[in-house]
């Protein structure tokens, strides 16, 4: 027999950078990012997608990012800056992800030049996507708006759509040339955005660091009341924890089963998706890491105490910490529940579930007690 074995590592490196009025001309901090990777005998383009909803909440936005690239050396702004909606539903809409994909196309975007996606998550996931199936791989930047974006999903490497109605089934792991956290877009928040966002810091704080955690925990009644100084820590330590985790763990493409960024994401991929995404992705997740904590208490390795704390602090934002479709449905199992195996092949492999074993410590588990299971429901249910 003979074979030629090919071996090669692929280095990726990114900035999360966090700078106000991001837009300012007198802000340089992403136009000296982009002048860094600028070239003498070529001028790279640039392509804005904008989401709709921040350029509603910030009506001079478009002119301030047309202004602001006029004056960036060795860079040319495509003539129009694309304005999409926010949200989840941008995920299921394929002829918009082409759309911009023709854009691309249209305006020579090239694998030398970037598109820039400002907005939260959805849009942030749907844009990397159409940038990572375009010339196989056209450089996107984050400018993530939301709570949510900031501290956990535009600071990561993933990036996807949705697909018959199973969360990010279509999707790429493409990194971004630079991420820019600005705390200004996060003033317009709506209230519910904002609570909801936080509970990604609440999952990392809780299988990563306990101080955090407790950080959190005293923090949680003013970060809902709208603390923008314990709101800028939190969106920090959370981001500097997912980040340290994407690029120290070992498998940043996720190659393997093990998730433990996934802790309470089993059920809330499901609920997103039941509740026709009617849940907000942090409101599901709070609901899934009440009912893993829960459980982890039932397995004896929670305190009682602990698990209250952890409750509490939900509850304290604002979160729910349960769902009636987690709930036997006449007789029938939950389609919750009965979506674990379906969570089992998005992972691949065996079933691997992140439980924690104490406050700032996960452990994974490969099966699921169903009697158990429904027993942290009712106990979630009975602390609403």
């Amino acid at each position: 027999m003979e074979y030629i074995q090919q071996n090669f590592n692929v280095n990726f490196s990114y900035g999360v950078f966090f700078s106000s009025n991001l837009f300012d001309p007198a802000n340089t901090c992403l136009a000296t990012f982009l002048e860094s990777k600028a070239e003498d005998a070529y001028v790279k383009k640039l392509l804005v997608i904008l989401d709709g909803g921040v350029a509603a909440h910030h009506p001079q936005l478009t002119q301030q990012i047309s202004r602001y690239f006029e004056q960036v050396r060795g860079f040319q702004l495509a003539p129009e800056i694309i304005t999409i909606p926010g949200g989840e539903g941008v995920k299921n809409d394929l002829p918009l992800l082409f759309s911009l994909v023709d854009a691309i196309d249209k305006y020579g975007i090239d694998r030398h030049s970037y598109v820039i996606g400002v907005g939260g998550g959805s849009l942030l996931d749907l844009v990397g996507f159409a940038a990572a199936i375009s010339h196989r791989g056209v450089k996107h930047i984050r400018i993530p708006t939301t709570v949510l974006s900031q501290n956990d999903s535009g600071v990561g490497v993933k990036n996807g759509v949705n697909y018959k109605g199973k969360k990010n089934f279509l999707g790429s792991f493409a990194p971004p040339a630079a991420v820019f956290n600005d705390p200004v877009f996060l003033t317009t928040l709506d209230s519910r955005d904002w609570r909801s966002g936080m509970v990604e810091a609440v999952k990392v704080a809780l299988i990563k660091d306990a101080a955090f955690f407790n950080r959190i925990e005293a923090d949680s009644v003013a970060l809902t009341a709208g603390d923008m100084a314990a709101m800028h820590y939190l969106i920090y330590r959370c981001a500097e924890l997912h980040v340290q985790h994407i690029g120290g763990a070992g498998d940043p493409f996720e190659s393997g089963s093990s998730r433990p960024l996934d802790f309470g994401h089993w059920s809330a991929h499901k609920l997103e998706q039941l509740t026709n995404f009617e849940l907000r992705h942090g409101e599901a997740v709070s609901i899934g890491i009440a009912v893993d904590s829960v459980y982890s208490y039932l397995l004896g390795w929670l305190s009682e105490s602990d698990m209250q704390r952890i409750l509490t602090v939900l509850k304290n934002m604002q979160l729910p910490v349960w769902h009636p479709l987690l709930e036997k449905q006449n007789g029938q199992p939950s389609p919750v529940v009965a979506g674990l195996e379906e969570f089992r092949e998005h992972l691949g492999g065996r079933l691997t579930i992140s439980l924690l074993r104490e406050v700032g410590k996960g452990e994974e588990v490969h099966e699921m007690d169903l009697d158990l299971l429904y027993k942290a429901v009712e106990i979630c249910k009975n602390n609403q």
